[in-house]
């Protein structure tokens, strides 16, 4: 696990991993979790910060997961619970877990299980936490099928609300949940990206011929959103006009498979993908950079390359990437 080209290495992984989340509910200290995705040994989350010197990335737990880890978010408002989405041979499941009170040991080998998502009938392929603040729902997405939850995590009680299939020509992939609507998701699905309503279940618009990898909302502004495709490179869009992205930004030269949105300036966009580089960007879809991102840079008059940095330096493809909370400028990359 690395932070850039000249970055922090962790080097406490010893299986691969393709999960990496940042602890965003611990406004205390630069905190991520990783996860890993063992064929033959048990897996393992590790609790991971940043130094307070700022120079060193210490596990500052490891606990022991019995499956392979394909998905991993922390809550957004409780630092020790999370949500993975895992597999053991033909098996497939998700799950809601609290990491124990440490006591100072880095190691605690048990997690609590709290709630089992276990309504699947398809492979399981993501776990949606509402971005802001406490949220007592949670959707679950499986290959067929939209799952929306009530969570209760103190009396280890998860319910469905609702569910919908996307019908049998449909596959769905992933997806994120709008942070400035409670019930508003988008949801990748084959060829599209479709938004729908968790009031209604009901799908309520669409972004055709998109081969989506990877979806982040913007978490500043309202109906824009970011899209990793398998066409080499990212595209920025505006959800009151669909049709035609409103940016693209290619730079990759094979399927970009991770894209994220910097927490607090959202003119800073990440982007990874099996090049086996990590690209940062600076970008807006207001048809020129504003205040906010010539801020950034030294000179607002001269034309911007929105093409900041590419950190190309990992020898193997980069499937996690996620920015700090509590350091606008710190970022974990999982290179597998």
């Amino acid at each position: 696990m690395q932070g850039g080209s000249t970055g922090i290495v962790y080097g406490g992984l010893k299986y691969q991993a393709r999960c990496i989340a940042d602890v965003k509910a611990d406004p205390d200290h630069t905190s991520f979790l990783a996860g890993t995705l063992s064929l033959r040994e048990e897996n393992e989350v590790h609790l991971i910060r940043l130094s307070p010197s700022g120079t060193e990335l210490v596990c500052e737990g490891l606990f022991y997961h019995p499956s392979e880890i394909w998905d991993l978010k922390s809550c957004p408002f409780d630092p020790r619970i999370f949500s993975t989405v895992f597999t053991s041979g033909e098996t497939y499941g998700a799950s809601i877990w609290k990491i124990p009170e440490l006591y100072g040991q880095s190691n605690a080998p048990q997690l609590e299980q709290l709630v089992s998502l276990n309504e699947h009938s398809f492979k399981i392929k993501c776990v949606l936490w509402w971005p802001l603040g406490k949220h007592d729902k949670l959707i679950s997405i499986d290959e067929g099928n939209l799952f929306l939850w009530s969570i209760d995590s103190s009396s280890k009680i998860a319910k469905v609300i609702s569910k919908e299939s996307v019908g049998m020509l449909h596959n769905l992939s992933g997806g994120a949940w709008d942070p400035h609507d409670q019930n508003a998701v988008a949801a990748i699905c084959g060829s599209s990206l479709q938004f729908w309503d968790l009031r209604t279940m009901k799908k309520t618009n669409a972004i055709e011929h998109a081969q989506v990898r990877d979806v982040d909302y913007n978490p500043k502004k309202q109906h824009i959103l970011a899209t990793a495709e398998d066409e080499c490179g990212i595209r920025l869009w505006d959800l009151r006009m669909p049709r035609l992205p409103a940016k693209e930004l290619p730079g990759h030269a094979h399927w970009t498979w991770a894209v994220r949105y910097n927490p607090e300036y959202d003119e800073l966009i990440l982007s990874a993908g099996t090049d086996s580089a990590v690209n940062l960007w600076l970008a807006s879809t207001t048809g020129s950079d504003d205040s906010a991102a010539e801020s950034l840079v030294d000179s607002p008059t001269r034309q911007i390359d929105p093409l900041l940095n590419s950190y190309n330096d990992y020898e193997d493809s980069v499937y996690g990437v996620a920015w700090s909370c509590q350091g606008a400028f710190n970022v974990c990359i999982i290179v597998l």
